[in-house]
């Protein structure tokens, strides 16, 4: 088993946090939203399911991470263009970190933990 880089725990930990403060922040504006805004709160849970698995070393989960925040960079682009950039450069920094040699290691350490045997 590899060791979990720091980078990885840091960006997991953001992962949790960022959806768990935005599910608080949009929650009482998806009550009162008409039909609800399941949507959007269920976006925000994505982001804490991606930060839990990634601290568990689930290699899927550094995928979704890195297509929520695609899906901020997508929306962004409809706004104001300081707004895109910030977001552009927060998805290449986690790329940067998700992907690099250390953390490869770590979520391809992982894969075979869930059968016996596995090597």
């Amino acid at each position: 088993m590899h060791t979990k880089p720091v980078s990885v725990s840091i960006v997991s930990w953001l992962f949790i946090a960022a959806g768990a403060l935005a599910f608080i922040f949009h929650l009482p504006h998806s009550l009162a939203a008409p039909g609800g805004g399941a949507g959007v709160e269920a976006v925000e849970i994505l982001a804490i399911v991606a930060g839990v698995f990634m601290l568990r070393g689930q290699d899927w989960a550094r995928w979704l991470a890195l297509a929520w925040m695609g899906f901020h960079v997508a929306i962004s682009a409809r706004g104001e263009l300081p707004r895109l950039a910030a977001h552009a450069v927060i998805f290449a920094a986690i790329a940067w970190i998700l992907w690099r040699p250390a953390a490869g290691r770590y979520f391809r350490g992982r894969r075979g933990d869930a059968g016996a045997g596995a090597p």
